[in-house]
């Protein structure tokens, strides 16, 4: 029987990828894009029901869950994907720094408002997070928002630190009801995701000569795919 699989970020890059891959496979997949148009494309070329929300507005996350539990009885997979490396510092309509909210508090609202349904399922719940974690992270619980000092790579590798102590907590506080959680850094990959910064990560990522140093989407979101066909405590160790 197909399981329900939810990709966020799921109109382009690995999350796109991972859909088709897991459509192939005979899951049910639902994909959650920002560009309604990107989004609508996708999901018509795989034939996939699809969802509209921008995490930069966190009301949109909300409306995003009540139409998800509305439409699904199940969710075995839950795919935290969606995620952007930003410029300058900015805040978003709810008052939270752009990075903060985009890669780490909307994938956190959602996995939150679903909780009940994904316990009750016994899903997996899947963080993108990133080797940035390691790399560029210089976190400070005091300054979340990044108000005392802020720089690009330390905004997502906070982001991304901060996807993969959430996995850890999930799996302590659900693990034992059956919810399995896990992380996963997809690699270097050729997406379109650092578009909205300038500098290196620009020139990395959207550098033609560059980007061939960069493996293809499909292989990062192959990553993903492998997740979420996983067994949790088999193929791979929750949290």
């Amino acid at each position: 029987m197909p399981r329900t699989i939810v990709i966020t970020g799921a109109s382009d890059g690995i999350g796109a990828a991972s859909a088709r891959q897991l459509r192939d496979a005979g899951e049910e997949v639902v994909i959650v894009g920002r560009d309604p148009q990107k989004t609508a494309a996708v999901a018509g070329a795989l034939g996939v029901a699809s969802f509209v929300a921008d995490y930069s507005d966190l009301s949109q996350v909300r409306r995003l869950a009540e139409s998800l539990l509305e439409a699904y009885p199940r969710i075995d997979v839950l795919a935290n994907n969606a995620g952007s490396v930003f410029g300058k510092r900015a805040t978003t309509v709810d008052g939270y720094e752009l990075t903060f909210q985009v890669n780490h508090l909307g994938g956190f609202l959602l996995t939150s408002l679903l909780r009940d349904r994904l316990v009750e399922s016994r899903a997996t719940v899947i963080q993108t997070a990133s080797e940035a974690a390691r790399r560029f992270a210089r976190f400070d619980i005091d300054d979340l928002q990044g108000v005392r000092t802020y720089s690009a790579a330390a905004a997502y590798g906070n982001a991304k630190l901060e996807n993969i102590l959430f996995t850890k907590e999930l799996n302590r506080r659900f693990g034992h009801a059956g919810l399995s959680a896990v992380a996963f850094h997809p690699g270097a990959i050729a997406s379109g995701f650092a578009a909205g910064t300038r500098g290196s990560w620009h020139f990395m990522y959207t550098n033609p000569l560059m980007k061939r140093l960069l493996d293809s989407v499909e292989v990062g979101g192959s990553r993903l795919t492998w997740l979420a066909l996983g067994t949790p405590g088999l193929d791979w160790v929750p949290g």
